[in-house]
């Protein structure tokens, strides 16, 4: 049976912890590191963490869905992703005055969910 990918909400098992500030934390995709997490929100149906690339895309910040973390390792303060570099480099680009109004959620939501394979 398929899981269905929900992208505003972190998986069961990904090692999420209520409360808990992954700010600072690495940023692992699934072919290597794109950067730490500069912002994380824990709102209500809209769990995502905001990443600065740094130099991998000369210093763009992305937008990534909780759904999008596979697993956390909180002693080595890393996040996996179930996704590639490409992938996360093509999301569409983060817009800091629009990141928390509903439409471009659904933007975000909606190209992560395109591109996840259970």
């Amino acid at each position: 049976m398929t899981e269905r990918f929900t992208p505003y909400a972190y998986r069961a098992d990904s090692g999420f912890e209520t409360g808990q500030d992954l700010s600072g934390y690495d940023v692992e995709a699934t072919d290597g590191s794109i950067g730490s997490i500069d912002d994380a929100s824990e709102e209500v149906d809209a769990h995502y963490v905001v990443v600065d690339t740094g130099p991998w895309i000369f210093g763009k910040k992305v937008m990534l869905p909780a759904g999008t973390i596979n697993r956390i390792d909180h002693a080595d303060k890393k996040v996996f992703l179930d996704r590639t570099k490409d992938q996360v480099k093509a999301s569409p680009e983060y817009d800091e005055d629009a990141h928390r109004r509903p439409e471009y959620r659904d933007e975000v939501g909606s190209y992560y969910d395109r591109t996840y394979q259970a």
